[in-house]
């Protein structure tokens, strides 16, 4: 049995849940969010809670029935309040510009960097060396914020790089003379 699986998950006001098929179609202030979910499980609406069951117990079902939970609670939650991850820009130089649907980041290289900006996911820039992403999709935001992080993580001898905001840089030590 699985505990978070077995867990109701509670649909707060505001937020409308419907279901047709392997569909649940998710709709609240902030937008509208489809999941497909397995056919190996049942998911229902009952007394403003939605409950996730498994037709037949097996190993695979047993694997995403909690998932498939945390899942639809994600998607709630993000279109009750969005997802939101900042990064930093750490260098002489490093900025980064927001021009229509681009992020232009400038990071040491030698031509600027074009980052087309995804449906789904606002990005602000306050100064020129943050860049704020929120959405209402928890895996979209995290997987923007780590491609823009690829672009220049952040090194340990100067801490230079884009990092985010909570993350700490151990410093390295430089060679001694």
């Amino acid at each position: 049995m699985s505990r978070i699986g077995n867990l109701p998950i509670d649909i707060p006001e505001g937020i409308e849940v419907s279901i047709n098929d392997l569909n649940l179609i998710i709709k609240g202030k902030t937008g509208e969010q489809k999941f497909n979910f397995s056919k190996d499980l049942s998911v229902s609406i009952e007394n403003k809670q939605i409950l996730v069951k498994v037709k037949t117990v097996n190993k695979k079902t047993k694997m995403i029935w909690g998932t498939t939970r945390s899942l639809i609670n994600n998607i709630i939650l993000g279109i009750l309040n969005e997802y939101k991850k900042t990064l930093k820009l750490v260098g002489t130089g490093y900025k980064a510009v927001l021009q229509g649907t681009n992020l232009k980041i400038n990071v040491g290289y030698s031509h600027d960097i074009d980052y087309n900006i995804p449906e789904g996911i606002n990005i602000k820039c306050p100064n020129p060396n943050t860049i704020e992403i929120s959405g209402c999709n928890k895996e979209q935001v995290g997987q923007v914020t780590a491609d823009i992080r690829s672009f220049r993580k952040p090194e340990p001898y100067k801490g230079r790089g884009i990092k985010r905001d909570t993350e700490i840089i151990h410093r390295k030590e430089g060679k001694k003379k």
